[in-house]
């Protein structure tokens, strides 16, 4: 993927803001549980960066998508995994389906303010019994006279106890679970919207995630997003996007731990001699790195593939899947080398430790992206063969 001086922009731009208004910030927001979504969105609004590929009547700059991957790369400079992934819920979980093939009017009432930063949004598909099957997913919307009204609850919302707005997928029929689902816009202040609790995680710990209960919550059937029953088809093409951002903006914050392991093992002398002259530890971070340096080339792939206007369900599925792998190996590898160092609770390597172990779950578990990938080789076992 060649990159222009426009990307590079992108890339100071954000690179400014981070160093200035987010990562002195970080530790603080890691022990308190929780970031300032509105403050740190609105930064990011300002400065033109929530709205990249967004079109340009609605506050975007309609740059195409290869600018948005550069932003989610760059991300990778933060220096921990909770502020990145909310950023990324904002920007290609929550948004691409409004923008896409949401009414004039319904861009106007919650893309706008996404893309400026006045709104913070969330993505409602989990639930307690349905995650990486999203067919399976429970919450209804009936239509009573010119309204929805929704039913149910989601589980692991990032950005549910700060959101504006809700992208939310539910039932709105019966028949075929890839054909009774709808996507809807739902004010998060709406009467009998219930944020039931925010979740204690393992990582991502300055990301507020929520589970979340709707009662005979009334929305206008107008805030539906495009057609009633494509809303499986419209989610599976958010996935897309979704997954090959988590895949880009997982590689520099690899390349930064590695980096600060080398500098570490450097330094750090064991027996004599530095730990990391010992050829176990440098030809380690060698692979690693390669490793990341393969993540990234397949991801520029799989944009360049998307720019075309090509089905990159496969391609995705394999950055998703490669990133999750890859992560960990870092993770767990750049934290044996620092040692007692590593295990400490503030350290990089256990920060990155524990925020990394997300990317083989969310957004689709490894699992599920073995069983797109196999379904586009045409080896996966058809549901009457088993």
């Amino acid at each position: 993927m060649q990159l222009t001086p426009e990307h590079e922009q992108i890339r100071r731009t954000l690179r400014t803001i981070i160093d200035r208004d987010i990562n002195p910030h970080v530790d603080d927001w890691e022990q308190a549980g929780i970031f300032p979504a509105h403050e740190v969105f609105k930064k990011l609004g300002d400065a033109g960066l929530l709205g990249i590929n967004k079109p340009v009547e609605y506050g975007g700059a309609g740059l195409d998508y290869s600018y948005a991957m550069v932003m989610a790369e760059e991300l990778g400079h933060i220096n921990c995994g909770s502020v990145p992934m909310a950023i990324g819920v904002q920007t290609d979980m929550a948004t691409p389906a409004l923008a896409r093939f949401g009414s004039d009017a319904l861009r106007q009432e919650f893309l706008v303010p996404s893309i400026s930063g006045d709104y913070v949004a969330c993505l409602g598909v989990s639930e307690v019994g349905a995650g990486s099957d999203v067919a399976s997913i429970k919450t209804t919307a009936r239509r009573v006279g010119g309204d929805y009204v929704i039913n149910g609850g989601k589980m692991w919302t990032t950005n549910g106890t700060q959101a504006d707005w809700m992208c939310l997928l539910a039932n709105t029929g019966d028949g075929s679970v890839h054909r009774n689902k709808s996507l809807i816009c739902l004010p998060m202040k709406t009467k009998g919207v219930q944020v039931v609790k925010k979740l204690d995680k393992l990582g991502m710990r300055s990301s507020d995630t929520a589970q979340i209960f709707f009662d005979e919550v009334k929305v206008p059937v107008r805030n539906l997003i495009g057609q009633e029953g494509m809303g499986f088809t419209y989610q599976m093409q958010q996935f897309q996007e979704e997954r090959l951002w988590g895949a880009i903006s997982a590689v520099v914050g690899m390349d930064r731990l590695i980096d600060q392991t080398i500098e570490y093992t450097r330094d750090r002398k064991a027996f004599g001699r530095s730990l990391l002259d010992n050829q176990i530890i440098h030809f380690k971070l060698a692979e690693l790195k390669t490793e990341v340096e393969i993540l990234r080339s397949l991801c520029y792939r799989a944009c360049e593939e998307y720019l075309a206007g090509n089905d990159v369900t496969m391609l995705a599925s394999m950055a998703k899947l490669k990133a999750g792998r890859v992560v960990r190996q870092v993770a767990d590898g750049c934290l044996q080398y620092w040692g007692g160092a590593g295990y400490l609770w503030e350290s990089p390597t256990a920060r990155a430790f524990r925020d990394t172990r997300l990317a083989s779950i969310g957004g689709g578990a490894d699992e599920v992206m073995l069983q797109i990938i196999c379904k586009h080789m045409g080896t996966l076992p058809r549901l009457e063969n088993r």
